[in-house]
């Protein structure tokens, strides 16, 4: 396994200071955050490390991106593009494929072979109605990804944290229950998890019964934590909005035990990358502090590794 993180947390600096801090300290892999350029549509999203649009176009651009990583002996795991791709606004939705569709090529032309994001959701429609607009919209896109020699990593947040999502959320890819019968439904060898177990310690759920049934399709897996408080769930109750009782952390500061996670990786014979994602706003108040959130988050997860 190679350590790294996902680029958005380091919103504001470009691509060679990215790969300069990764270097920095001490890490060998990123995920690379690839918004559309200047189109940022919510905390953690937007920012673009990585011009895919340009990486097509652009050959001197393409290269520059592999020699300046490989220089500082970086490794880029995977492109990261997070958006919903089910919106029911059907301009949205047919952005958010163009968009996808050039995150899969640039992956392909700059060797990367993996991209990671969101199934999606209609959050106005039911399970069942979403699982049918997963059965029309995904099996063209992946067929794209693999014509290209592109890996597709889901990741299992369920996008579900305030009003604004509410009532369903915006990712439908969140539970093992779902995720059965999504890969019956697309059973594509290139279709596989970008595997969060943070978001199942909010759904009261086993983080660690995944990595066994689902070892095949473990593509990439976030180091991201969530701190429960039991006070405030007792009196908001589960069906609050989630940001009501939990708050997400960096490895260490939550509930995650991630010896016993880190050890079950191994005991599964994982040999993917982890990414260590930041979305702990007790680490936001400056750069320094940001940066802070890598070297801690590195610190402590790299006793088990």
């Amino acid at each position: 396994m190679k350590l790294g993180f996902i680029t958005s947390i380091l919103d504001g600096w470009n691509y060679e200071e990215v790969i300069d801090i990764a270097h920095g300290m001490g890490f060998q892999c990123l995920e690379v955050a690839c918004w559309p350029q200047g189109k940022a549509e919510r905390r953690y999203a937007g920012v673009s490390h990585i011009d895919c649009e340009r990486v097509l176009e652009d050959d001197a651009y393409a290269r520059h991106i592999l020699d300046y990583a490989a220089e500082k002996d970086i490794v880029i795991n995977s492109l990261a593009y997070y958006p919903n791709p089910l919106d029911p606004d059907p301009e949205k939705s047919a952005a958010v494929l163009a968009h996808l569709k050039a995150v899969i090529l640039a992956s392909e032309k700059l060797g990367v072979g993996m991209v990671t994001t969101f199934v999606g959701r209609d959050q106005t429609k039911n399970v069942e109605e979403n699982l049918e607009l997963v059965k029309a919209y995904w099996p063209p896109v992946l067929a794209f990804a693999a014509e290209h020699g592109v890996k597709v990593g889901i990741e299992n947040c369920p996008m579900l944290f305030g009003p604004d999502q509410w009532p369903g959320g915006q990712n439908i890819m969140t539970t093992p229950v779902i995720w059965r019968k999504i890969y019956e439904m697309i059973p594509d060898a290139n279709f596989g998890l970008n595997y969060d177990p943070s978001h199942f310690v909010w759904q009261m759920m086993d983080y660690m019964k995944p990595l066994t049934e689902f070892k095949d399709k473990l593509f990439q897996v976030h180091f991201k934590d969530i701190k429960l408080y039991p006070e405030k769930l007792a009196e908001a109750g589960v069906m609050a909005y989630p940001l009501d009782y939990m708050a997400p952390k960096i490895p260490g500061r939550g509930d995650i035990d991630w010896g016993r996670f880190i050890a079950g990786l191994k005991a599964i014979g994982y040999e993917g990358n982890v990414c260590i994602e930041v979305e702990d706003r007790d680490y936001e108040e400056s750069r320094e502090r940001i940066l802070a959130s890598l070297t801690d988050s590195k610190k402590y997860v790299e006793q088990f590794l």
